[in-house]
């Protein structure tokens, strides 16, 4: 059956990649194109690109007034398609099995087959006409991007700051907790593991039920597929490492040390194990999809959890939509094992070379595609694409500072608004951090301190208020300088099997995939612990194989940034 279902996956897919490449083909004569309306009801004609994004998504809708509004000034527009019933190597494949591709592909986890498989052009040899994309990166940057053969053939789109870092969201990992269960315990300072379940575990007891009498889950632990991670690599955080994902890196000697057998690791499943027999982690977890997960939380009814901001991000939006669950809005802590382990769950933005989107040899206008890409990076794009239309998204001052009436900020964190009327081309290069090129403003709402604020809700703002903090960066520790080597994920993120090091890493995540949900639910965790530390050791060469493959990459790294 599961078989079954994939293939069927698999032929919807094919389906949606010819008919994408063939919009962007025109009878194989010439790039399609599309009319728009101008403000004054004029029809102006536009190119139409095609792009997959092999990550979920949310759809932008025919007629999106700031895609419309985008299109008229740049004379284009893109189709976008997002993953949907399949991962992003089943769907990449049948893009590579095919031979057929859209105009832009970001291949997620699937990148390395598709550089491999020779389906990107390399934009370095067009550049030189689209200043906005040359200059996009430095070119040490551009450097670590190369591919083997020397050529640029993706661009990552993320973590790019423009002046200065102006954060007010932590978009990474954390401890999430809602702002109910600090509020009625009298927003206490929660520094350890056990803290968080305790304060949880008494909130549960005294508040079993949601106002309309359904039961309030404890913690929640999103394991499906890739996003495992929200069950796996906390033992790193605990122990006060900042989020190189694969591995701690010693900050003495610059060696890779393996989280997953630490005390650190041991101690952290003991407790989500103790937590699973007291029903404070949901019974239905281990077993749960992300759409199953993400309608949870959206609900209110779950306390806490462990997850990156933008993997939840959907949830949230529909809390705060809601309009009775402003009480229910999560804020990060930074807790570690032990008292006295400096936190570090807050990252400075970091380059990830290992993915990134790129425009593939379907493509039958690349120079096309590459002033779109160039375009939507021209300052007045910008700031179409992360604050809207002026006088209907935001307001401008004669100080020039950009603010947002009450129903603005309404309609900014309402998905279904959000799909008719704002298109940020989130998989598109974008300086997602730091200033808009005014000078004046933040690149967005979210980067804007006054804004920021003012966009709160009371309970947000009265928990803030308490810890005497304006943002939830301030929530967490501030930032330390990203080491040379910083983030190990983005090297971790492009291994395959075809190096050994990238078996023993396949069979490391099939290994815990299998084994660390059942070491959360057994009767008995410390036989299940051994058990699974049998398992790991005897099927992955980790000390042999994986710790010196990241080594070398650490050195190799450190040794980029000094310039030899």
């Amino acid at each position: 059956m599961r078989r079954l279902k994939r293939a069927a996956a698999g032929l919807m897919a094919l389906a949606m990649i010819v008919g994408m490449s063939a919009c962007g083909k025109t009878g194989e004569k010439e790039q399609k194109t599309d009319t728009v309306k101008t403000a004054d009801g004029k029809e102006v004609e536009v190119k139409v690109f095609s792009a997959f994004f092999a990550v979920p998504g949310n759809e932008v809708e025919e007629g999106n007034v700031v895609q419309d509004k985008i299109a008229e000034k740049i004379g284009a527009k893109c189709e976008m398609e997002w993953l949907v019933g399949q991962t992003a190597e089943e769907a990449i494949g049948v893009m590579i099995a095919g031979g057929e591709y859209p105009d832009f592909v970001d291949a997620s986890s699937g990148m390395k087959s598709m550089v491999d498989a020779g389906a990107f052009i390399a934009i370095d040899e067009l550049w030189d006409n689209y200043p906005n994309i040359k200059n996009f990166y430095t070119e040490a940057e551009w450097n670590s991007i190369r591919a083997e053969d020397g050529h640029i053939y993706i661009i990552p789109q993320f973590g790019k700051t423009w002046d200065h870092d102006t954060t007010c969201v932590h978009n990474d990992e954390a401890f999430w907790i809602q702002t109910r269960v600090l509020k009625w315990a009298g927003y206490p300072k929660i520094e350890t593991l056990d803290e968080y379940f305790d304060l949880i575990e008494r909130y549960i007891e005294a508040n079993p039920t949601m106002p309309d009498g359904t039961p309030n889950i404890g913690y929640e632990i999103l394991c499906d597929d890739w996003r495992y991670f929200c069950l796996e690599n906390a033992p790193f955080f605990l122990d006060g490492y900042p989020n190189d994902g694969c591995c701690i890196v010693d900050r003495d000697t610059h060696q890779a040390i393996d989280y997953n057998t630490t005390d650190t690791a041991k101690r952290y499943f003991k407790k989500l194990n103790e937590e699973y027999k007291k029903g404070i982690v949901d019974q239905e977890t281990f077993t749960m999809k992300y759409d199953a997960y993400i309608s949870k939380l959206s609900t209110g009814r779950v306390c806490g959890m462990v997850d990156q901001h933008w993997d939840f991000n959907d949830a949230e939006l529909a809390i705060k939509a809601d309009g009775n669950l402003d009480d229910c809005t999560y804020v990060p802590v930074g807790i570690t094992i032990d008292k006295g382990v400096e936190e570090h769950w807050h990252a400075n933005p970091a380059l990830d070379v290992s993915n990134g989107v790129g425009i593939t040899v379907s493509c039958k206008d690349p120079e096309g595609a590459m002033k779109f890409m160039n375009d939507l990076l021209d300052p007045e794009i910008l700031t179409l694409r992360n604050w809207g239309i002026e006088g209907v998204n935001y307001n401008k001052g004669e100080d020039g500072v950009f603010t947002r009436t009450e129903e603005m900020r309404a309609n900014a964190n309402e998905q279904t608004y959000i799909n008719k009327n704002l298109c940020p081309y989130a998989y598109f290069p974008n300086y997602s951090n730091g200033m808009d090129h005014d000078g004046v403003n933040g690149c967005d709402a979210n980067h804007q301190a006054t804004e920021f604020y003012e966009s709160l809700n009371d309970e947000i703002k009265e928990c803030f208020d308490a810890y005497g903090v304006k943002t939830y960066v301030e929530m967490l520790n501030a930032a330390p300088e990203n080491e040379a080597w910083y983030p190990m994920w983005s090297y971790s993120n492009a291994l395959t099997t075809d190096t050994p090091e990238g078996l023993v890493w396949t069979e490391m995540a099939n290994v815990k995939h299998e084994y660390l949900p059942k070491v959360c639910i057994a009767d008995d965790f410390d036989s299940a612990w051994n058990e699974y530390l049998t398992e790991y050791k005897n099927k992955c060469d980790v000390d042999g194989t994986l710790l010196p493959a990241f080594n070398k990459e650490i050195q190799r790294r450190i040794d980029v940034a000094a310039g030899k």
